[in-house]
């Protein structure tokens, strides 16, 4: 399900964007009616996938950033920066001066 309102979502679980696909996944593209945003939608043609054959993921804990929003973009620049030893000191303390804290 394309990004779907909290209280509709199937599950709490959500993909990352990486997918090694097997061929199949373009037969069932070409198969895959417009959905959200009158789009073909990956996740549907990898739900036509399921029905064929088994689909495996990857579970994990940690933080996901979403990249497809700008503030999420954004986020995830700061996290990262803040965990490389050669930036994290000044980065730190520009957010503190920004924050005014």
């Amino acid at each position: 399900m394309e990004k779907p309102k909290p209280e509709n979502a199937p599950s709490n679980l959500a993909i990352t964007g990486r997918y090694v696909l097997p061929p199949a996944i373009f037969d069932c593209l070409e198969r895959t009616k417009p959905g959200a945003g009158n789009e073909i939608q990956l996740t549907d043609g990898l739900l036509a996938l399921a029905q064929r054959r088994k689909l495996y993921g990857y579970e994990f804990e940690g933080i996901r950033y979403d990249l497809g929003d700008r503030v999420g973009f954004l986020t995830a620049q700061i996290g990262f920066g803040l965990k490389r030893p050669e930036l994290a000191a000044s980065l730190r303390a520009w957010l503190k001066t920004a924050l005014g804290a």
